[in-house]
């Protein structure tokens, strides 16, 4: 079985550059300390030897060892400050950019497995967490317990019989914040849990709004978003409720020993053995105490809550993705065929729960394939596969007469032109958005490839041209368009395998038999893959397959498949005699 990760472990190897920063903070926070806790002895000096005695030599020589003192605490303190900030902002900083990388390696089963929302979560809110916490952990964690034991320490060389007044209450103490910690933990762990859930249902929401505002559905998302919302209250208040009784728990002890001390402490000096300044410098460290204690307390609550954070953020940068390449990959792809032998597929790797079954399939270089299905016959499963967006459950996928999983995936996916169901348009230029494709590509290649993809045309209208701004998504185009800067952008590859799945429902008939001209005159040596709901999209391909169930039940050209498959026959003319209505 592999061994889980360490979380400290891998946290604390994204301190990286920073490490220097994260040492020199605690050396400084010692020095702070050093200084602070010799104070009140100095000032007990001050009181008994300058001011009980009237000697004003002693007055001004124990208040100038004060106030150099105090300047030395105060720059030793402002530069534990500055390098804890340094170093807790840096390591965050790394943090979010390692979970990124890894997260840009992932499968989409990987990110099928975090989700969207679940990402976005360890990337904010969980890092900021983690950051207070690690910020914390270099200095005040640093400082509370030094500080606790030196002033413990010099209260005992004042008066040892009332120095042991505090030993009684660390056993409480300690025993009390333990039992808050085991219980709170557990309800932040639901709490993150849940926020990216309510992370997922803000995405949908957001890109979905259009949808949302014409079904009129706003008062349905509000109340999804309150129930969801509500649980995160409930569920921290509950931990917040828990980790409040530390307060109380700390405050009833300290004061109950100051009490005490102060009972005892009068006593003693009215009896000769405590001075005045003595029992002073005993208060300044009982205050003292009490601040590392509260300031402990602080810092627990932070890892509390910190530590549900770094254990998800541990999760995301130990995930391995599931597709790896092979020991020595294959950087060449030679041509543009595709075999798939007996291959069967299920996203939960379960061979009962298989959406492809059984598949074999041979296209040779420079074909044109055209895939007809109903909704969830597995369509775009199996064109995933060509470019090893997931892996065969079972069987294997040639390309170029090479198992897919024996390339270097970045290699083949340079070969593999992939114009998902999905159009995505990035922020930025139409030039931008193109060079995704190549990122050296000149002017004039790019005005070719959109000349192919009919985009050309309606750029030209834009007052900027191919230096108009994409908003985020596309939102400022049309659908159409959209899909045509897409299928541009994929031949700017220069591709061995072009698929398009479903890529050009959005533009006409006419436009769409444009695109289809341009490829078989422009790209012939090129394979393509056309997923379409339409047949005038793909009756002049070299091979349709018609897929049903996950299977391939009936393949061959469009006069073949009228004569032999009834499925497509059937589509054939229902949408034939649709148009036909229709004129």
């Amino acid at each position: 079985m592999k061994k889980r990760p360490s979380v400290i472990g891998t946290l604390t190897g994204c301190i990286q550059e920073f490490k220097r920063d994260t040492i020199l903070t605690p050396i400084f926070v010692i020095f702070e300390v050093a200084f602070d806790v010799l104070i009140p002895m100095v000032m007990a000096m001050l009181i008994d030897r300058g001011i009980e005695t009237g000697d004003m030599h002693n007055i001004l020589f124990y208040g100038a060892i004060l106030l150099v003192m105090a300047v030395v605490a105060l720059c030793f303190g402002a530069l534990s400050g500055r390098y804890a900030a340094r170093a807790s902002t840096g390591f965050a900083r790394n943090l979010r950019r390692e979970m990124y990388k890894n997260v840009q390696k992932f499968s989409f089963s990987n990110i099928d497995k975090f989700s969207t929302g679940g990402i976005i979560t360890r990337l904010t809110t969980d890092v900021t967490n983690v950051m207070m916490a690690f910020m914390m952990i270099i200095r005040i964690a640093v400082r509370c317990p030094i500080m606790l034991i030196c002033a413990w320490v010099l209260t005992f060389v004042l008066n040892p019989s009332l120095a042991l007044i505090f030993l009684i209450i660390i056993p409480i103490l300690a025993v009390g914040l333990l039992l808050i910690m085991r219980t709170a933990h557990p309800l932040f762990e639901r709490v993150f849990k849940t926020y990216d859930n309510m992370n997922n249902v803000v995405e949908e929401n957001l890109l979905g709004i259009r949808v949302v505002k014409s079904f009129v559905r706003e008062d349905h998302e509000k109340e999804k978003f309150g129930n969801i919302s509500n649980r995160i209250f409930k569920d921290f208040s509950r931990a917040e409720r828990i980790v409040a009784f530390n307060m109380p728990l700390m405050q009833t002890c300290v004061y109950v020993c100051i009490l005490v001390v102060s009972w005892i402490g009068a006593h003693l000096v009215v009896g000769g053995s405590l001075t005045t300044g003595e029992l002073t410098s005993m208060f300044s460290y009982i205050m003292m105490i009490l601040m590392s204690l509260m300031m402990c307390s602080m810092v627990l609550v932070m890892v509390i809550l910190a530590r549900a954070s770094a254990e998800r953020i541990t999760e995301l940068l130990t995930e391995e993705s599931d597709l790896k390449n092979g020991p020595n990959p294959v950087e060449i792809v030679p041509d543009g065929s595709v075999v798939f032998e007996n291959v069967s597929f299920s996203y939960a790797k379960d061979p009962t729960k298989e959406c492809l079954k059984d598949v074999n399939l041979t296209i040779k270089s420079g074909e044109t394939v055209g895939i007809l299905g109903g909704t969830g016959t597995s369509k775009t499963t199996l064109v995933q596969l060509i470019p090893r967006l997931y892996d065969a459950t079972e069987g294997r996928v040639l390309v170029g007469g090479i198992d897919v999983r024996d390339y270097d995936m970045d290699a083949l996916r340079e070969q593999v032109a992939m114009v998902l169901q999905k159009n995505v348009l990035f922020s930025g230029t139409i030039k931008e958005n193109l060079r995704w494709g190549n990122a050296d590509a000149t002017d004039e290649e790019m005005v070719r490839v959109c000349k192919l993809a009919q985009a050309d045309p309606f750029i030209q209208e834009f007052p900027d041209k191919y230096d108009t701004y994409i908003e985020q998504g596309g939102s400022n185009v049309s659908g159409g368009q959209k899909q045509r800067l897409c299928i541009a952008r994929a031949l700017l590859k220069k591709p061995k395998i072009l698929i398009l799945d479903d890529s050009t429902s959005a533009v006409d008939t006419k436009t769409d038999a444009m695109i289809r001209k341009a490829f078989r005159e422009e790209i012939p040596d090129t394979t393509k893959f056309i997923i379409a709901q339409r047949i005038s999209s793909i009756e002049d391909a070299d091979k349709i397959l018609i897929m049903d169930g996950g299977k391939i039940v009936a393949m061959g050209n469009h006069e073949e498949l009228l004569k032999t498959s009834d499925i497509y026959r059937e589509i054939y003319e229902s949408q034939t005699k649709g148009g036909d209505e229709n004129e």
